[in-house]
């Protein structure tokens, strides 16, 4: 719609969605362009339509949409007409500023617009898993519509916060979508293995949206390097990997529809996929149940431990942090959370906790409470696919939590007891595991997203108790074909030494069909358990794990959270208040720019090379820069206000037309951490005032940045007055519709892929 409107006029400092009003004839226009070539979907013109980005146009959500549905309407008597819902364009808690809420009532405005002047919702282009599940919910809690997700993946196969397909597909079949996607961001052919992927790990409708090629430029518009016949061709192999529903994004004209039309309109589509993967994720990674044995961290959890009691009764998350960041250094898949205890108001606590660790590791969470409103408060906030644990055989239990599990999109443990007790039987306990599977399925809850608790009895009390655990584990594993877990620790009460009957009973376990282990990663007996197994039975390829843990000859025993660390782990992990207390302390003994120099930077440089080799991702990015900032705040206070301690100026700004700015916010959080006093410019800036702050702050880089195809010609423009009144300053361009050779083309110094790009050029310039 873009590209199309420009060719009509639009310049890049309008805003598409005025056009429904001042130009709709030529918005109607569009839309039968493509549908004189046989368009089935039509997207209305709302891409941008959400309150932030209308404000100070004096249009309201709901008008725009109608007006949009309206011109829309004019140009097809029986076409589909979908609302085209695209991101918010700012960062979600906790690495933005964006409270989840605030973004579901942001998206709820505009479903709500639209669910009487639309057929099918369409969320397409976003960047961020978390933003797509505010849009998700609103969509599903305020219509009825078909909802179709769509988003936009780099050249790496992974969205702007670090999602993988696999996370992607997770999330988006776990809350309930009709189809899922691709859209914007690359070409045909850089969509394959992604189609490919989604297609394994994914039971929906695939749909894609490619942009026509790679951007170029002729000075004046923006065009794609694709020709109608060349994108049909690529199309046409990506409905042969899966896609059912195809289009066009950036740059498709109806030429390029056309050509698709005319080319696909008779081949074959692939069957529905089915797969019975087991996946809970976080934002940006996913573990399968079911295939390599898996370690659930049982640390969060007051039972049995003062010192956590203590810390969730003054809400010390500092604590809490470092016990689950010591899990994750120990080698646990999956961390249990559990903040229950008396006197506390565990729907808050819980909540802040589960988000607190997700801001400091990407591995996903099971989410451990009997309280149903903590329950779904935690679900709902919750960014991936959680384990819930649990639900039971008891009536109560099935009916409460089974539609929070369908509603939310987990994975529940259903617990082997019921109105009677925990079975004294393995017959018993694999009936309650049938029935519980039986209840969901009624919910529409499939099999693959339950996994079975046969329950740890102590053998102190019962000497029968573990065999009855074992032979009910492989009854339920055999014959109902689900995954299992166990609180395995659970078997030793009351015993001494309990790690040796653990570790045993563990064995035993993982022998008779465990899949999950709820266990102290940190015990060097349980791991040593566990990677021995994995080893012995070809789940751990050339024995590389165990290797890598035992290959000194010691056993590494992971250690318990330490309430302080060092700055440069702190930074590095992204603990804010672990690196606010690390850096009081330190400060009494070293020099502040020494501490910036050895401590804050090359832990800001370990993690910003993680994050270019794709080992870690924007968030953790960001939650390492937070903990700098905090560091930062700390030795500012002793140091003089005379500005030395600045590596040097830097300009930043969204070009005209422009109301994007995540990628511009995520470059000037880095700078700033790196020591550059950074003057940040806003959104939609003309070229004047870049211009004019330039020569104000005398800074030798400016950054620009652009979403937009249709206002990268302000970018261009921008970048030319700078080279002619100031040609001394370096300009750096960055944004998703960018390339090297787009940046090449408008004469900018350096093309930045990322923030972290940015940082590295301006370090350089600054030497």
């Amino acid at each position: 719609m873009g590209t199309q409107l420009q060719l009509r006029g639009m310049r890049g400092g309008d805003n598409p969605n005025e056009w429904n009003f001042s130009h709709g004839e030529d918005v109607t226009a569009v839309h039968r362009a493509y549908a004189e070539v046989g368009c089935n979907i039509f997207k209305i013109n709302t891409f941008g339509a959400n309150r932030y980005k209308l404000a100070g146009t004096g249009l309201s959500v709901s008008d725009c949409i109608k007006k949009a549905a309206e011109n829309a309407r004019k140009a097809t008597a029986d076409g589909i007409i979908a609302l085209d819902v695209g991101p918010l364009g700012k960062l979600l808690q906790p690495v933005g500023d964006l409270p989840f809420d605030e973004a579901y009532e942001a998206f709820s405005e505009m479903i709500i617009a639209a669910k009487d002047v639309c057929d099918v919702i369409m969320l397409e282009t976003f960047t961020d898993i978390y933003e797509i599940k505010a849009a998700m919910l609103a969509a599903k809690e305020n219509c009825s519509l078909p909802l179709f997700v769509s988003a936009a993946f780099d050249g790496e196969g992974r969205l702007l916060s670090g999602t993988d397909a696999d996370t992607y597909a997770a999330v988006v079949e776990g809350l309930g979508a009709d189809a899922i996607g691709f859209n914007c961001g690359v070409g045909p052919k850089q969509l394959i293995p992604l189609v490919k992927r989604l297609r394994e790990v994914c039971s929906l409708p695939i749909i894609v949206n490619p942009n026509a090629g790679l951007p170029k430029t002729d000075g004046k518009h923006t065009y794609f390097d694709l020709s109608p016949e060349e994108f049909a061709e690529d199309v046409q192999k990506l409905i042969s990997l899966g896609a059912v529903a195809v289009g066009g994004c950036c740059g498709t004209t109806p030429e390029h529809i056309a050509a698709v039309i005319n080319r696909c309109r008779n081949t074959d589509i692939l069957p529905s996929a089915s797969n019975g993967l087991t996946a809970v994720s976080s934002g940006s990674k996913t573990v399968y149940i079911g295939e390599k044995p898996v370690i659930i961290g049982e640390r969060i959890n007051p039972t049995g431990k003062p010192r956590f009691k203590k810390a969730l009764h003054e809400k010390d998350m500092g604590y809490i942090l470092g016990v689950a960041s010591s899990q994750v250094d120990a080698g646990a898949d999956i961390l249990d959370v559990n903040v229950g205890l008396p006197e506390t108001d565990e729907v808050t606590l819980l909540n802040e906790t589960v988000n607190a660790v997700q801001g400091i590791t990407n591995l996903p969470l099971q989410i451990d409470t009997t309280n149903a409103e903590a329950l779904e408060n935690a679900m709902r906030h919750y960014n991936g696919k959680p384990l819930v644990n649990s639900v039971n055989g008891k009536k109560e239990s099935l009916n409460t939590v089974l539609p929070l599990v369908k509603k939310y999109g987990g994975v529940v443990v259903g617990l082997t007891l019921d109105e009677n007790g925990i079975p004294d039987t393995a017959e018993g306990r694999f009936n309650i595991a049938k029935r519980i599977i039986g209840e969901a399925e009624k919910y529409g809850i499939a099999k693959k997203n339950i996994v079975i608790d046969p329950l740890t009895i102590t053998v102190s009390t019962d000497k029968n108790a573990a065999d009855i655990t074992l032979t009910a584990l492989k009854k339920i594993r055999a014959e109902l074909g689900v995954c299992t877990v166990l609180g395995v620790s659970n078997v030793s009460f009351g015993l001494p030494e309990r790690d040796r009957i653990n570790s045993a009973f563990f064995t035993l376990a993982l022998e008779n069909g465990l899949d999950a282990g709820i266990i102290n990663p940190s015990s060097d007996m349980m791991m040593s358990a566990y990677r021995s197994f994995c080893a012995l039975k070809g789940c751990d390829e050339n024995c590389a794990d165990y290797i890598a843990a035992y290959s000194t000859g010691t056993e590494k025993k992971a250690p318990e959270a330490k309430q302080t660390l060092s700055l440069k782990a702190a930074i590095i992990k992204g603990l804010a208040d672990a690196a606010a207390l690390a850096a009081e302390e330190l400060i009494k003994t070293k020099p502040a720019l020494e501490m910036i120099d050895a401590d804050i930077v090359p832990a800001l440089d370990e993690v910003g090379d993680g994050f270019g080799k794709n080992k870690i991702f924007l968030p953790q990015l960001l939650m390492s820069a937070q903990a700098a900032s905090k560091a930062f705040d700390v030795i500012k206070k002793t140091m003089s206000k005379s500005g030395s301690e600045s590596k040097g100026n830097v300009v930043i700004a969204t070009v005209k037309g422009d109301v994007h700015d995540i990628g511009k916010n995520i470059t000037r959080v880095l700078l700033e951490n790196y020591g550059f006093e950074v003057t940040d410019l806003g959104k939609d800036v003309p070229p004047d005032t870049v211009l004019e702050a330039v020569k104000k702050t005398g800074a030798a880089v400016c950054g620009l940045s652009a979403l937009m195809t249709t206002t990268v010609p302000a970018m261009k423009q921008t970048t030319e007055m700078l080279k002619k009144e100031i040609p001394g300053c370096k300009v750096v361009v960055g944004g998703a519709v960018l390339t090297q050779e787009y940046a090449d083309m408008i004469g900018a110094d350096f093309y930045a892929k990322d923030a972290m790009n940015t940082v590295r050029y301006c370090q350089e310039i600054y030497k």
